[in-house]
């Protein structure tokens, strides 16, 4: 980015192993956009000048350096330091060609690296006698290459099945078989790039709803404010009460089952949770043996506990720092109801010459922060 600004942006491709994209290439860099979602695959779009004479238009683009598959990584540097922003592949590519001077443009598009583990169907693989945290990091271990590591929390509830009663198989691809075992068990799955780049951790387990929060996202107090608006909604209608049945083998008599408390998977973040209004009954937990279906009970009151919704807009230069998603930060200045801490849901990072800005929204259980103050 612009050298007068203390925002440096890198860029590095490559087939499998990534390098310093050339001189000219980051120079005929016009803009970045990253888009990091909780639940969502992450993605980016780069927009390059394609000069008739160009490196780019010349030699790379004909050559493949742009093709689908090619490996991107983006990393920024503020205030000295790294925050690895993507680690990604490209999957479309589009030309726009004018005759206008200087209005020709490259725009390549891509997904975060679990579009690799989404290209190959795989049908009937079994894992006897394996629970779903070793199944996950097994499936995880097959990307080594990419310098993927795992990082998998055992399940909260054990579900390791004896093979003489029953053995799990895989259908599907690697990563819907991912999300689906993370899903069953209120769980997460998604692929953190960094600490370096080139390196990355596959996490699956429960969302990241503890530790010490990001700087504040500060409204309304004058010269220490850091962001210009916050919008805050309340959903009443967002919680729903689980419904589900478990059959006693001995008797085939069934069982209501109770509903599990969500603060073992979400440490609370507001003093006033929303009610749950509604009752949905999940299907087929009768079929399923107690412990899958207290699993996935479980799982059904995590998916539904945020009714507290935030979103904004913030300068990087101004706030000193880059927000970062699936983590907490505190609010403050948006007063008694809605400062405190929240969950960083999603984040988009849009960066251009001497501008770096990103759209951010936030979510939390309820109303009224646990704690007096955040950490500023």
């Amino acid at each position: 980015m612009d050298d007068v600004t203390p925002i440096r942006l890198t860029l590095l491709m490559g087939p499998q192993i990534v390098a310093p994209a050339p001189r000219p290439v980051t120079d005929a860099l016009l803009s970045a956009q990253v888009t990091v979602t909780a639940g969502q695959r992450s993605g980016f779009q780069l927009s390059f000048d394609l000069s008739r004479d160009g490196l780019i238009n010349r030699d790379l683009l004909p050559g493949g350096a742009f093709d689908p598959q090619v490996r991107v990584v983006l990393a920024v540097t503020v205030r000295g330091t790294v925050t690895v922003l993507m680690d990604g592949v490209i999957t479309r590519q589009e030309v726009g060609v004018s005759s206008a001077p200087g209005r020709s443009t490259l725009t390549v598009t891509g997904e975060d690296l679990t579009v690799l583990m989404d290209l190959e169907e795989r049908a009937g693989v079994p894992y006897p006698a394996m629970g779903p945290a070793a199944r996950v990091a097994a499936i995880i271990d097959g990307y080594a290459q990419y310098g993927i590591t795992p990082l998998v929390i055992p399940e909260l509830i054990p579900q390791t099945p004896m093979p003489t009663r029953r053995i799990d198989f895989q259908k599907g691809t690697d990563l819907a078989y991912l999300n689906e075992l993370a899903k069953a068990n209120g769980y997460v799955f998604y692929l953190d790039p960094g600490p370096a780049p080139g390196v990355s951790r596959g996490y699956w387990g429960p969302e990241t709803r503890i530790g010490v929060p990001q700087h504040a996202l500060t409204v309304t107090m004058d010269h220490l404010s850091t962001v210009d608006q916050l919008t805050f909604g309340f959903d009443g209608t967002a919680r729903e009460e689980p419904v589900a049945r478990v059959q006693i083998p001995a008797t085939k008599t069934d069982v209501l089952l109770p509903v599990p408390e969500v603060g073992v998977l979400r440490p609370p973040l507001a003093r006033r949770p929303a009610p749950a209004l509604k009752k949905r009954v999940i299907a087929d937990t009768a079929k399923k043996d107690a412990a899958q279906a207290f699993a996935e009970t479980l799982a059904k009151v995590v998916e539904s506990s945020d009714a507290v919704s935030g979103s904004g807009r913030l300068d990087v230069t101004r706030y000193g720092h880059v927000l970062r998603p699936r983590e907490l930060v505190g609010v403050r200045g948006a007063g008694l109801t809605y400062d405190g801490e929240y969950y960083v849901k999603s984040v988009t990072h849009e960066l251009r010459r001497g501008s770096y800005t990103q759209d951010f929204t936030l979510a939390r259980e309820g109303l009224v922060a646990l704690r007096p103050a955040v950490v500023p």
